[in-house]
């Protein structure tokens, strides 16, 4: 009797570790995923929140390398990078038109601000983005730049050239080489304006002198994609790992998550969730 309970008691252990493994996600072959991404996702807390919530679902682990989109894309056209999630729509088809991407989905995007002292020597609030950098340049005033090929720097200077204007090489111009929160720090020290995406700003406000000057314009909208790189052009890259977190940034439970981002710390949303609209939706 007691030997044929203990065979039924063996019997519904296997019975529930075979159960307990087939709910279970099955491990990676290759789990070691690089993600190139912006310093902007890393800055405002986002990927300290997402990457735990992949690693912890799919079993990949996720080396991430927050630099300029510039960057990021070179990362990926050089096949040194898996997957990316990066904020410059225009750069971001020249490198699926250079057959650099398998995949490009819409993930989510917020917005560009232009901030600076509270006294605002340029006299810029009030006025539209071009206007704002023709009132900095003749004002002289202290502005701090990226200078880094980064989403943002390259926005920074669409707008100089809209206003037909060459700020490089001026003695108020800051050129950084840095991050977004790096950066920001510098405008701060300086008294300078700089244009940040919001929700960087927002991570680091409490630590800034620094004051929204400028938001709310069409032109300042910033729009963050995930690519896959191609595996056909890079075979070793982890093909399988980047379509993972891909789907993992669009998955709807994730969406909701971006969506709740900072509203509990900001009293506001840092990021607008966008899996489920297209680049046409956003004015892209």
């Amino acid at each position: 009797m007691k030997q044929k309970s203990l065979y039924l008691i063996t019997t519904l252990i296997v019975l529930l570790s075979l159960a307990l493994s087939a709910c279970g996600t099955a491990k990676p072959s290759n789990p070691n995923l690089i993600l190139a991404t912006t310093t902007s996702t890393q800055d405002s807390g986002l990927l300290d929140v997402l990457v735990p919530m992949f690693e912890e679902q799919t079993g990949y682990k996720v080396q991430t390398v927050a630099v300029g989109t510039g960057e990021a894309l070179k990362m990926g056209e050089e096949g040194n990078a898996d997957v990316l999630l990066v904020h410059a729509p225009s750069s971001e088809v020249t490198f699926m038109d250079g057959g650099n991407g398998k995949e490009r989905f819409l993930v989510m995007h917020n917005d560009f601000i232009l901030v600076g002292p509270a006294s605002d020597p340029a006299g810029i609030k009030g006025l539209g983005p071009k206007d704002a950098f023709v009132a900095i340049y003749n004002a002289g005033a202290p502005f701090v730049t990226r200078a880094d090929d980064s989403g943002t720097y390259k926005k920074e200077v669409s707008f100089w050239t809209k206003a037909q204007l060459e700020p490089k090489g001026q003695a108020w111009y800051i050129e950084t080489g840095q991050g977004m929160g790096a950066s920001l720090t510098v405008a701060s020290e300086k008294g300078a304006y700089i244009l940040t995406d919001r929700a960087t700003y927002l991570a680091n406000k409490d630590k800034l002198q620094l004051e929204i000057l400028l938001e709310g314009n069409n032109a300042l909208l910033n729009v963050y994609h995930v690519i896959t790189v191609n595996p056909d052009k890079w075979p070793k890259i982890n093909y399988e790992g980047a379509l993972a977190f891909a789907k993992f940034m669009t998955d709807p439970a994730t969406q909701k998550v971006i969506g709740t981002f900072g509203v509990d710390k900001y009293g506001q949303q840092l990021f607008v969730p966008d899996a489920d609209k297209t680049d046409a939706d956003l004015g892209l």
